[in-house]
């Protein structure tokens, strides 16, 4: 799936340097669920925007199913962030002023589907989610906890192989927490690969691994537990 081989990342920051990823060295397997962790500033963020093809590092390699990710043509990369590649913010990330389906519908629309593909499949992933007798509802109608669940039915539109999720229950309460969770670790058992951001415990508790950044490296303490 993905293997990164000594991928580095600073910024500049009020005259210094900051090392964001120091020389990173890991391997994430198809099908795996793995947890991020580490104190702010520990390059979680900063290293899913490398897995997710939107940050070329500085230096090093990333090789996704086998190719140089940011060795692809720019136009190539796009395809694969809209066809193998989904993503879920804290923010959720939806279109105000269209409705759930609507916001669902829009990756399909970006990717050649018909409308009544569009409308079958957005609904379909809708009522997964427990969303059915909302999809006629805007954002603004929505509790965040609603919100997040048409995120995620949105990320499966196009039914990506990988989900890069970024601190995505962090503006939720913690039974709604669990719930967001429950639907990854569903997604996972699909044979997804999920990629999870999080500094909550409980949350990384869902994962088959975790894995501790500190000062953008690999805690020698990395720990391996069962979902």
């Amino acid at each position: 799936m993905y293997q990164l081989n000594e991928v580095t990342q600073t910024y500049h920051c009020r005259g210094k340097i900051v090392t964001a990823l120091n020389s990173i060295d890991i391997s994430i397997e198809d099908n795996e669920f793995l947890a991020i962790v580490g104190p702010s500033g520990s390059g979680k963020t900063t290293l899913l925007s490398v897995l997710g093809g939107m940050l070329k590092p500085e230096h090093g390699e990333v090789l996704f199913d086998g190719d140089s990710l940011y060795d692809l043509p720019l136009a190539r990369r796009a395809q694969l962030r809209g066809t193998k590649i989904g993503f879920v913010f804290q923010t959720f990330n939806l279109v105000p002023w269209l409705t759930a389906l609507e916001n669902v519908q829009i990756p399909m629309m970006l990717g050649g589907f018909s409308s009544k593909q569009q409308i079958a499949r957005a609904s379909e992933l809708l009522e997964r989610v427990g969303l059915h007798d909302r999809i006629d509802h805007h954002p603004g109608e929505l509790s965040q906890g609603q919100q997040q669940r048409v995120a995620l039915a949105r990320t499966l539109a196009n039914d990506p192989q990988v989900i890069l999720a970024d601190e995505p229950t962090g503006n939720l309460d913690h039974e709604t927490r669990h719930q967001v969770m429950e639907y990854l670790a569903e997604f996972h058992r699909d044979g997804r690969t999920i990629i999870l951001v999080t500094h909550d415990a409980d949350t990384a508790a869902f994962a088959n691994r975790t894995l501790r950044l500190v000062h953008g490296a690999p805690h020698s303490n990395e720990a391996l537990h069962a979902a």
